[in-house]
């Protein structure tokens, strides 16, 4: 198995980071058929995404979002073209929060 761990820093706060998350929610499930779950805290969430050979979590925090996945072995060896898109979709859902707030 591949393992993909992604840190993301912001200054969105919690509610805006939510917004953010459930955003890459819509898109990956659209995009690549993940079935996602969000489990909401009282100081941070985590966004619990599935499909086959896939399983992972992305958790929302005020300050920061982490991402940790595991890629099956048929997956795992498209491993870095998988992390380049998650990093890509979110880096793109933060810096159109940043502009908005900008």
């Amino acid at each position: 198995m591949a393992d993909i761990q992604i840190h993301r820093d912001h200054d969105l706060g919690l509610p805006r980071a939510r917004e953010i998350a459930s955003a890459w929610a819509q898109q990956v499930e659209s995009k690549f058929g993940m079935s996602c779950t969000m489990l909401e805290g009282d100081t941070s969430d985590t966004l619990e995404f599935t499909r086959a050979g896939v399983k992972g979590q992305l958790i929302v925090a005020a300050g920061h979002f982490d991402l940790s996945a595991k890629l099956g072995f048929l997956l795992g060896t498209f491993k870095a073209t998988i992390e380049g898109e998650i990093k890509k979709e979110l880096d793109s859902l933060l810096a159109g929060a940043k502009k908005k707030l900008g």
